[in-house]
């Protein structure tokens, strides 16, 4: 087996989350069975058990607070439209959770005691609700709203919850309310103004001490995300001085006397332990590289996932042990990141590079990232690894509306959609040719979802940097993409262009990769799932059929899953066809007879 194709296949666990009143008691995610799905761990025996076991795997889950019941949602083939279920702890049938609820796209969790839960729904038709379930009773709705809105938190007691909204009609940018389990708001906190203004809110969760109306918030008043604490009885709002650059999120700790703060700067992120009361900042002990999620459990112990570019996931703490440990042989190691930073029209632009042996300039492939509201980071990837593998050098761009540079970099991306994100990529990628890394006629363009429109947006726009093109389930017809998406991106959509395509119909046109398709000179691959509801397959099939009519180079692979994968082997697949495809439009490179072979790659079939 190839080194790439083991860093896909190498069992992988995820931090696990653990039951508020039984802490022996903990859920986590992991490929062992070569699908994602979720396991839950007896600390107090060491027993682990599957818990889901579906054709296209399951990660979302949580578990009530006594540790009794996995809840878990189930959408069909990754189409992300279902009901929650839940199953014992220790084993047993699964059955509805949440009965008298609708399917619907899901829209955040809250469980409490005595069967306490609140569920958020999302649809096309009816925009978000909000329902109370009691144990006997009938659902109750007490939220409803157009616009997208997700819950919060419940307070410890289970008196309050905080509800996340954008009632205003700016879909990037949240104001908080906290409303009685009736519906009737306790407290107001937005700082949009009404939309006037582009601040966002973020729940962070209620103190965990029963009595304690303190909520824990995320603000954006200084221009970066920080904390904050909210006193939703007396309203008074107290902002954290925590002198860190960058962006800081944090979590309570179980007792409510300290804060577990993750600080996020310039790609990489560390752990402190901040004091309320003395404000004093103590640094956990990390190494370099990205937290991919923390939790402080009731002894005061940290718990947290990491890894680096260079080293797998470890589910580590801070007392320097291995907390949770995948059965089977660990993921090969890849070659750590570089630092550049690189003079865009909007300012420095930050990109992560990973180069392969030899002496360059090597094939390139700029691998853009998601979100688009998200950042690449010091962290292991097995898809960047295998591009190394095979002899490309790999770029990670984070462009005009990536998270972690402060809110203006992020809030950036407006009007002019897509265009801009590119023209910070033209920028690195002129570094990149200039530098001597990057061979200008192997040029590779590469993404997914967001990445994947920037893919196609850029070989229309661009025609001229790129060689090949790698589109996995992109944004393609824009027009018809708005159409048929859920509602929750519409909104989005609204928000960044300032309107819909019936009122600012010019801005999608200019911001559609389908506008450009005549001027696309590289060979493209596209990837798509056929049940994906955020990037829709009857608008890639509209892309496609274009490419086909005017003759251009292109192959295209559908696949039966939504907005990706989580099997390993169809993961492995994908990569495979897009490695075979730039190596079938790009040849070998200078060091091609030392590399790796492709593992019986043939060309991608259509469909």
């Amino acid at each position: 087996m190839p080194e790439w194709e083991k860093r896909f296949r190498a069992p992988r666990v995820g931090l696990p989350e653990w039951a508020q009143d039984a802490p022996d008691r903990s859920l986590f995610v992991s490929n062992a069975t070569g699908t994602f799905e979720l396991y839950a761990w007896d600390r107090a025996t060491g027993a682990r058990r599957q818990v889901t076991d579906r054709p296209n795997g399951t990660t979302d889950g949580t578990l009530t607070p006594d540790g009794a019941w996995v809840w878990w949602f189930s959408d069909t083939d990754g189409d992300e439209f279902g009901v929650w279920m839940r199953q014992p702890f220790h084993g047993g049938e699964d059955v509805p959770a949440a009965p008298g609820v609708a399917a619907a796209y899901p829209a955040g969790i809250a469980l409490g005691r005595d069967g306490l839960a609140v569920v958020g729904c999302s649809t096309d038709d009816e925009g978000t609700t909000v329902h109370v379930l009691r144990p006997g009773a009938e659902p109750v709705e007490i939220y409803r709203h157009e616009q997208s809105a997700g819950v919060g938190d419940l307070s410890e007691d289970g008196t309050l919850l905080v509800i996340e909204h954008t009632e205003h009609g700016d879909a990037m940018h949240s104001a908080l309310r906290v409303v009685g389990l009736d519906g009737r708001t306790v407290a107001e906190l937005d700082d949009t103004e009404g939309g006037t203004r582009e601040l966002g809110l973020e729940c962070l969760g209620f103190a965990p001490v029963a009595g304690d109306t303190r909520l824990l918030v995320g603000h954006q008043r200084r221009g970066r995300w920080e904390p904050a604490l909210w006193d939703v009885a007396s309203g008074g709002l107290t902002e954290l001085a925590i002198d860190l650059p960058g962006d800081i999120s944090a979590d309570w700790y179980p007792d409510g006397s300290a804060l577990l703060v993750e600080h996020t700067y310039r790609g990489r992120s560390e752990l402190w332990r901040h004091e309320l009361a003395s404000g004093a900042l103590t640094r956990i002990p990390t190494d370099p590289g990205t937290i991919g999620g923390a939790t402080a459990r009731p002894d005061g112990t940290v718990e947290f996932l990491w890894s680096s570019a260079a080293l797998p996931p470890q589910v580590r703490s801070d007392r320097g042990d291995l907390v949770l440990e995948a059965p089977g042989f660990t993921a090969p190691a890849s070659v750590p990141v570089e630092d550049v930073w690189v003079d865009g029209p909007g300012g420095p632009v930050h990109a992560l590079v990973q180069r392969p042996e030899g002496e360059g300039p090597f094939p390139t492939v700029f691998d853009i990232h998601g979100g688009p509201a998200w950042h690449d980071s010091d962290a292991f990837a097995a898809a960047p690894a295998a591009w190394v593998d095979h002899g490309y050098a790999v770029v990670r761009v984070n462009y005009r509306g990536s998270t972690g540079y402060g809110r203006e970099w992020t809030d950036a991306l407006k009007i002019r959609v897509g265009l801009i994100e590119l023209e910070d990529i033209a920028a690195v990628r002129a570094w990149a040719v200039d530098s001597g890394l990057a061979d200008p006629s192997r040029l590779v363009l590469s993404g997914g979802s967001w990445g994947g429109y920037l893919t196609l947006l850029g070989l229309g726009t661009q025609p001229q940097s790129w060689s090949v093109g790698l589109a996995a389930v992109p944004v393609a017809d824009y027009l018809a993409s708005y159409e048929d998406e859920m509602e929750p991106l519409k909104a989005l959509d609204r928000t960044m262009f300032g309107g819909s395509p019936q009122e600012v119909p010019e801005r999608y046109t200019a911001s559609s990769p389908i506008t450009y398709v005549e001027a696309v000179r590289a060979p493209v691959f596209v990837s798509a799932g056929t049940n994906d509801p955020r990037c829709p397959i009857r608008q890639i099939d509209n892309y496609v059929g274009r490419l086909a009519e005017l003759g251009k180079a292109h192959e295209v692979y559908r696949y039966d899953a939504g907005h990706g994968s989580l099997v390993v082997e169809e993961r492995i697949k994908q990569l495979r066809l897009e490695l075979a495809f730039a190596e079938k439009h790009l040849g070998g490179g200078p060091d091609s007879g030392e590399r790796p072979p492709l593992s019986g790659v043939g060309s991608a079939p259509q469909s």
